[in-house]
């Protein structure tokens, strides 16, 4: 009986190892193909358009794009107080940093501020 379920697992992971091939290539056919069903002699003139309209919807926290710098965190009692239960929280410092949307050093320096990084030896 185990072993019958075994097989039809292996033939289930087969399967769904398949589609994923299926459309991993479907996808790269239709991400290929959209330059062209647009009009645009190439992938990039299709990217130079495509940055031109989403603007500002293509900047993640942390990046730069076209020079443009990112707005300064405003350091709140309210944030000091976030990072403070997310470090007894057990969180590292990337995922606080994420987390309430400030910046690495930001976090450090609140850190140190609130007595709360081990000292060095």
């Amino acid at each position: 009986m185990v072993t019958n379920k075994i097989k039809l697992l292996e033939d289930a992971k087969a399967k769904v190892a398949r589609l994923e091939q299926a459309i991993q290539a479907q996808l790269a056919n239709e991400l290929a193909s959209l330059p062209r069903k647009y009009g645009f002699s190439s992938p990039q003139a299709f990217l130079k358009a495509f940055r031109s309209v989403a603007g500002d919807a293509l900047v993640s926290a942390g990046n730069k794009v076209g020079g443009k710098r990112r707005k300064r965190a405003i350091i709140t009692a309210d944030t000091k107080a976030q990072v403070k239960s997310l470090v007894i929280a057990g969180k590292t410092g990337g995922e606080i940093a994420k987390a309430i949307g400030i910046s690495l050093p930001s976090v450090q320096n609140i850190k140190k501020e609130l007595g709360l990084v081990k000292k060095r030896r």
